[in-house]
């Protein structure tokens, strides 16, 4: 496994667990009542901050082990990983611009914070996985 394809596993990892638990920490506390009063805003921080700073933690023990496994092996990208990057960034950045325009939707509508930020949240999340798989299958079937 390359460099840059660890690293999206990494990510890919991450972003799919941290969704997770944050989905677990705030839904339960929506259901049963107003969503709008729900505490999401230090659970929110909390989790995309975590979720970056365990992104990088993962890539970097992971290449350190991969690195004593094949110390002759290279961290150096090439062409192909760049149009993988290139390609699985177009794709995550369609999602991101669907919920960027919920976004302004909800804003224009003048929907509750609560709305507004999980619109956002979960837009990145969906562009950071759906990226990331699509980066996973570049890589694993190739890109054509």
């Amino acid at each position: 496994m390359v460099y840059e394809e660890r690293n999206v596993w990494a990510g890919l990892i991450v972003s799919v667990v941290g969704v997770a638990i944050y989905t677990v920490l705030v839904l339960p506390r929506a259901i049963g009542g107003d969503p709008t009063q729900v505490d999401w805003v230090a659970p929110m921080l909390w989790t995309i901050g975590l979720s970056i700073v365990v992104s990088i933690v993962v890539s970097t023990v992971w290449g350190i082990v991969a690195g004593m496994r094949d110390p002759d092996g290279t961290n150096a990208s090439d062409q192909r990983d760049r149009d993988i990057a290139r390609m699985s960034n177009r794709v995550g950045q369609a999602f991101l611009v669907l919920a960027g325009l919920g976004v302004i939707v909800l804003c224009a509508l003048q929907a509750h914070w609560f709305w507004i930020a999980h619109t956002m949240f979960y837009g990145f999340a969906v562009s950071a996985i759906v990226g990331g798989v699509a980066s996973v299958i570049a890589y694993r079937r190739g890109l054509a």
